[in-house]
C-alpha cells in the first residue's frame, strides 16, 4: 500500500516544490527548483475546522466575538460561511414526546420556529415571521404530544387547532413574566403594578395543585382590591398629555393603562384555562415531571436572570 506523501506543486509552472526554511511566523517556506517561485501552503480544511469550531463556541458558549478571535470584525469575516451551512433537520421521532415546547426566535428579518421535548431540539423551521402556515410545517411533521408549552405568538394558536387538536395547551410562565415585564417596567411606581409583579414571579413557584389555588386565591383578592383604582378615567384636557394610543376625538380614557393590560393577560389565561395546564389530572405524570423539572425550572433561572 502506497502511503500519502506531502508533495506539493509549484502554482507557477507545475514542477515538484522542496522546502526551503520557514517564515518568520514559523510557516514552512517552499521554494521550485524550476522557476525558483517561493511560497507557503495552506490547508483550507484545517482553517475552515478551526472557524467553523469558534463559530460554535461563539453560539453556544456566549464568547464575545472580540474574545474569540483577534477582533470582532475579523471573527464575522471568517465565520460568515458558517451561516450558510445547511443543517440536515432530526429524523421524526417514533413516539410522541410527553411535552413539546414551541418558541420563534428572530434573526435580522428571519424567524426561527423551534420545537423541543424540554431537553433537545427536535424540530426547527425558518420563515419571514410567526404565522399559522410557518408553525403547520413543524406540526405536521410530529406526533401530537399529551401538552404543549408556547410563549402565545401569533397563528400558534390556530395552527394547533387544526393540527394538535387534542393537545392541551400549556403557556410558557417565562413568557407571561415578559408580558407583564413590558407592561410595567422591572420597578413599578404603583402599589398595584408591585403586587401583580410580585405574583407574576410567584407564579414560577408553584410546584402542586394547593400551591396553584393558593395562587389564584392572592390574584383574585388582588382583582378586588384595586378594581375600583383600575376604573379611574383621565378626561382631555390642554394640560393633559393624551397617550399615543388614545384616538384625538376621545374625551376620556382609563388612567392606568398598563395595569389594565396586565390584568387582561391574565384574565385571558384563565379564561382559556392555559395557565395551569400541567397540574389537568388527566395528564400522564410523566408530563408533570418534564414541566417541573425542565420547563418551569429554566423559566425560574430565565425571570432571575433578566
Amino acid at each position: 500500500m502506497s502511503v500519502a506523501r506531502n508533495s506539493p506543486t509549484c502554482g507557477v509552472c507545475g514542477s515538484k516544490l522542496v522546502r526551503n526554511g520557514v517564515t518568520s511566523a514559523g510557516r514552512t517556506r517552499w521554494r521550485c527548483k524550476s522557476c525558483g517561485a517561493s511560497s507557503t501552503l495552506s490547508r483550507p480544511d484545517i482553517t475552515r475546522k478551526a472557524q467553523l469550531g469558534m463559530f460554535h463556541t461563539w453560539v453556544l458558549g456566549g464568547v464575545p466575538q472580540a474574545q474569540a478571535a483577534s477582533s470582532a470584525r475579523t471573527f464575522r469575516r471568517d465565520t460568515a460561511w458558517c451561516w450558510r451551512i445547511e443543517v440536515p433537520p432530526p429524523s421524526p421521532p417514533t413516539t410522541a414526546p410527553d411535552v413539546v415546547v414551541l418558541d420563534g426566535t428572530y434573526f435580522q428579518s428571519w424567524c426561527l420556529l423551534i420545537a423541543t421535548d424540554g431537553a433537545d431540539v427536535i424540530d426547527w423551521q425558518w420563515c419571514d415571521r410567526e404565522k399559522k402556515i410557518a408553525w403547520q410545517q413543524i406540526l405536521q411533521r410530529q406526533p401530537a404530544p399529551a401538552m404543549v408549552v408556547i410563549d402565545g405568538g401569533s397563528g400558534l394558536h390556530a395552527a394547533l387547532n387544526d393540527t394538535w387538536p387534542t393537545t392541551k395547551i400549556q403557556r410558557c410562565y417565562f413568557h407571561i413574566y415578559q408580558n407583564v415585564r413590558r407592561h410595567l417596567t422591572l420597578k413599578p411606581r404603583l402599589p398595584a403594578g408591585q403586587e401583580i409583579l410580585f405574583l407574576t414571579k410567584a407564579l414560577m413557584k408553584v410546584a402542586d395543585p394547593d400551591q396553584a389555588i393558593a395562587w389564584l386565591l392572592e390574584y383574585n383578592e388582588w382583582e378586588m382590591r384595586w378594581d375600583s383604582f383600575l376604573k379611574q378615567k383621565t378626561y382631555a384636557r390642554p394640560d393633559i398629555t393624551r397617550p399615543t394610543n388614545i384616538p384625538k376625538d376621545r374625551t376620556w380614557w382609563y388612567t392606568h393603562q398598563a395595569l389594565r393590560k396586565t390584568r387582561s393577560l391574565f384574565r385571558h389565561l384563565l379564561r382559556t384555562s392555559s395557565m395551569f395546564t400541567w397540574l389537568d389530572p388527566e395528564l400522564d405524570p410523566v408530563s408533570r415531571t418534564v414541566w417541573v423539572g425542565g420547563v418551569q425550572a429554566t423559566c425560574v433561572v430565565a425571570c432571575r436572570d433578566s
